[in-house]
């Protein structure tokens, strides 16, 4: 079993903030754990325009609270953004989530991050695995 509170983590190297200053993530689960999927508690600060393409990943994001739209890059359609809001990138679509006021949410990547990526010049986080911490689970076991 593994229980983490986001204080114990806020200050460490699974509180990874955006260099710009938009956005921290709250990286609560990793690969290291060995659960294949990694968690995330991301919030965005208010008044921002963020351009993500996870290529490797999928990642399911809901949202706690705020508001803002995002904005398929592949279709150019757009979707409001409130809390309740669920939005899965199934088929890694370049996106842009524009903020009206801060907003949180819970994010699932599949495969799981390591901890340390960071989004490159286009948004993406590169494709890096990780072997689980000794004495955690391992996937399919």
């Amino acid at each position: 079993m593994i229980v983490r509170t986001t204080q114990e983590i806020t200050g460490t190297d699974r509180d990874v903030a955006d260099p710009a200053g938009k956005w921290v993530s709250k990286r609560i689960v990793l690969a290291g754990d060995g659960v294949g999927f990694s968690f995330h508690e991301t919030t965005i600060e208010a008044g921002t325009v963020n351009e993500f393409h996870y290529a490797h990943h999928i990642e399911s994001v809901w949202l706690v609270e705020g508001q803002g739209t995002l904005l398929d890059r592949e279709t150019g359609e757009k979707y409001p953004l409130g809390p309740g809001t669920m939005y899965l990138l199934d088929g890694h679509e370049r996106h842009t989530v524009t903020t009206d006021t801060r907003m949180r949410m819970l994010c699932v990547f599949n495969p799981p991050v390591v901890g340390d990526e960071v989004h490159d010049e286009n948004g993406v986080y590169p494709l890096v695995t990780a072997v689980p911490e000794p004495g955690r689970h391992s996937v399919g076991s």
